[in-house]
């Protein structure tokens, strides 16, 4: 992950298993993961009325609006209350739906305590048509509370709709550039400095400027955060998967380190079963992660129109469409001869007194290390070829 402290907290483990103190290095790698793992993320969603507010909140989760788990949609206004939405995948990710600030009797400054804003990273303010006088008043007053905010122009799909109908040269760029003029003329005639709007349609993430609004995101939240919006965002392209590739692929280290940790403990099997144990925690995380587990595609298949079967019939890995478990772990592992040779050769290792402890957590850490990166690898080809079908693109890798 891009935080400071990750080679800081790797020199410390590293240091504690070359002094032989398997019991600090184990506590400080999951005392790491575990606050990794937990960062809080919570996003402000606000607008007026039918701005579409709930379905960006519904998209960005990867829900559909019709899902029991929904955040209840409308063309009036259906948020009179702060409603908090869990991501599925991530519960330390928390979008927030607030209502329109002109549904409340409260000025910019006094909507603000009452919504709570300190708890939220950023704002997003959306509107479907143009940004008006309360939008611009409650951007301003979050930039004087210190906090970010980004414009959202939605429903672009219903506006590129109704444009081509009216329009015998009709041009999807030249529309699109002409309404993100409009708003940010707009925004600047009310005060706003260098005002940068998104447009985007929460039916089709993928297209217009939701790739751009991560973007940004990715460089203006702070770094020990970047990765927990990363790895909660939809697939919405492939660079977002080959990012959260390398995410995933930043943390096999600390959990190399904790198997060769376990190593050291001198009775035949242990390790294996531990190794086996511990992969399948972050076999899952990946899966979850990529949208490959059942309820992920389910929700793709919902959402795109293209049925489960179809999706689930480019996938190629197990860890996938099988349960994962300590035994399709162990049956994987075998299948490779170079880490079968490493398996066994820590287990013979083992036996031998002072030394064997040391060489068998190196071969351990090495076990762990090359099968994550195997097991990583295949679900994240396995999410490339899930994206291209529910776009129809060729889904050859």
């Amino acid at each position: 992950m891009d935080n400071p402290l990750d080679s800081s907290m790797a020199e410390e483990i590293k240091e504690a298993l070359e002094n032989n103190d398997q019991a600090l290095a184990a506590s400080r790698i999951q005392k790491y993961l575990e606050k990794v793992n937990n960062i809080p993320l919570n996003i402000a969603i606000t607008g007026e009325s039918g701005s579409g507010k709930s379905s960006f909140v519904n998209a960005f989760r990867g829900i559909d609006n019709r899902d029991e788990r929904a955040a209840p949609t409308g063309c009036v206004e259906t948020t009179m209350e702060v409603k908090d939405y869990h991501h599925p995948n991530y519960p330390n990710v928390t979008i927030w739906d607030l209502p329109g600030i002109g549904t409340t009797n409260f000025p910019a400054d006094k909507y603000l305590r009452h919504v709570g804003f300190e708890k939220f990273d950023f704002f997003v303010i959306i509107s479907d048509t143009r940004f008006r006088e309360n939008d611009v008043k409650l951007a301003l007053e979050i930039r004087k509370m210190g906090k970010k905010f980004y414009f959202v122009r939605s429903k672009i799909d219903n506006d590129l709709q109704a444009e081509k109908r009216s329009r015998r040269d009709f041009n999807e760029e030249t529309t699109l550039a002409q309404i993100r003029e409009n708003c940010i003329q707009g925004l600047q005639k009310q005060g706003v400095e260098s005002p940068q709007v998104f447009l985007l349609s929460s039916f089709d993430l993928h297209l217009h400027d939701f790739p751009l609004l991560h973007e940004t995101l990715e460089k203006e939240l702070p770094a020990h955060k970047r990765d927990v919006l990363l790895l909660a965002m939809p697939n919405i392209s492939l660079e977002i998967i080959k990012k959260k590739r390398e995410a995933f692929r930043g943390q096999i280290t600390f959990y190399s380190f904790l198997s060769a940790a376990g190593a050291v403990v001198p009775v035949p099997g242990f390790s294996v079963a531990l190794d086996a144990g511990l992969m399948v925690t972050v076999v899952k995380k990946y899966r979850d992660g990529f949208g490959l587990d059942n309820e992920s595609l389910q929700r793709l298949s919902d959402s795109t129109g293209v049925p489960l079967k179809d999706l689930m019939a480019v996938i190629k890995s197990p860890l996938a469409l099988q349960n994962i478990s300590p035994g399709l772990i162990l049956r994987m592992l075998t299948q490779c001869a170079a880490i079968t040779a490493l398996m066994t050769a820590e287990e013979g290792f083992r036996l031998i007194p002072i030394l064997g402890a040391v060489v068998s957590a190196g071969l351990s850490f090495l076990v762990t290390q090359k099968a994550l990166n195997i097991f990583l690898d295949m679900l994240a080809e396995d999410a490339q070829r899930v994206f291209k079908k529910a776009l129809g693109l060729d889904t050859s890798v």
